[in-house]
């Protein structure tokens, strides 16, 4: 009963050794928000508490210079 909860949870890769965390970066940024545009968590992200300030802060620059929407209200 406990693996079939967490296999369908879902699970973003992670940061790669070669992938910077940038804000013009967006293709990299859109794994890290969700569906609704909500910035994951540091569980669903499995990052370490370092990358996912890196993370956060450039998914709200990126939100800023309109490279990433705010919210998604495409339903």
């Amino acid at each position: 009963m406990n693996k079939s909860r967490n296999s369908s949870r879902r699970r973003s890769p992670s940061i790669r050794s070669d992938e910077t965390v940038d804000y013009k970066n967006a293709s990299l940024l859109r794994r890290f928000v969700s569906e609704q545009g909500k910035i994951l968590s540091r569980r669903m992200n499995r990052l370490t508490s370092k990358q996912q300030r890196l993370v956060a802060t450039a998914i709200k620059r990126a939100r800023i210079l309109a490279l990433l929407p705010f919210s998604n209200n495409e339903s």
